[in-house]
């Protein structure tokens, strides 16, 4: 499970203001293998953490590129699951590497949709002058979404904006922090703030509709914007700010080893290519 806060402008009126600001946190077997987000493929080109899971190598969850590409990745909540299906962690770096654009891309992937298990995908392409940002869900309509402007959006283990009360809560945090204008480091530790809030979330009768078939300790504790459950939960905390002439600080933040006591964090700065 994961969960996603962002809002997107690609055009913002001051020189000062972002035209992405986006926090996740990647919710995941704390044994999971998986190697923190670093720069690799043609040039060093793309930034992203990647799956070292057997049969799994080499997928992600959330990535950018130096071209202005971004992708990100959740599953859709469903405790049937089908595990000959194809790892829905490809979608990530295919389209990093790949020069469709980003609503072409999801047209293509949504005719595949049926070889995956649930998940929703966000594809970006930030240009010089202009912006887009688009979102499929394969449990939802066959049409991306191309998304307005200006606006902000949730998106955690159901279609985009499902009025999860652990969505609702973190909008309304993550709103209330980027409207206050902060400099980038102090922006960058409120998010990460936001995204460490273990506050349980309950009752919650629209996520555990679709949760059917979970246990009603592990709905408890995936009600939460950071999840805690034995051997499973919140391990990276991701956010990403792009602003208005394309300097990019991307800052990871990972639990060492199994311990949700210890973490490490990592910062990248690049400015997005021509």
């Amino acid at each position: 499970m994961c969960i996603i806060f962002f809002k997107f402008d690609p055009r913002p009126a001051s020189k000062n203001a972002y035209r992405l600001i986006l926090a996740a946190n990647r919710d995941e077997l704390y044994s999971r293998p998986s190697k923190a987000a670093e720069f690799w493929g043609n040039d060093n080109e793309i930034l992203s953490g990647l799956d070292l899971e057997e049969g799994k190598v080499g997928g992600s969850w959330l990535g950018i590129s130096r071209r202005g590409r971004l992708a990100a990745l959740t599953n859709y909540m469903d405790a049937r699951v089908n595990p000959d299906k194809q790892g829905r962690g490809f979608l990530v770096p295919n389209f990093l590497t790949e020069s469709m654009d980003s609503c072409s891309y999801l047209r293509k992937v949504s005719s595949e949709s049926h070889l995956y298990n649930g998940f929703n995908l966000l594809t970006a392409d930030f240009r010089a002058r202009d912006a887009t940002v688009c979102y499929y869900g394969n449990k939802g309509s066959t049409e991306p979404i191309n998304l307005k402007p200006a606006g902000i959006y949730g998106l955690s283990n159901s279609l985009l904006d499902t009025p999860w009360k652990k969505m609702l809560r973190g909008k309304q945090d993550f709103t209330q922090t980027v409207n206050k204008n902060l400099p980038t480091d102090s922006l960058v530790h409120e998010l990460l703030h936001l995204l460490s809030n273990e506050e349980l979330n309950m009752p919650d009768p629209v996520q555990a509709l679709q949760g059917e078939g979970y246990s009603g300790s592990m709905l408890q504790a995936l009600s939460a914007i950071c999840v805690r459950f034995p051997g499973y939960g919140t391990r990276t905390n991701t956010v990403i700010l792009i602003d208005a002439v394309g300097n990019v600080t991307f800052t990871e933040r990972n639990m060492v080893g199994c311990d949700v006591s210890q973490w490490s964090t990592n910062s990248f700065s690049f400015k997005l290519l021509d």
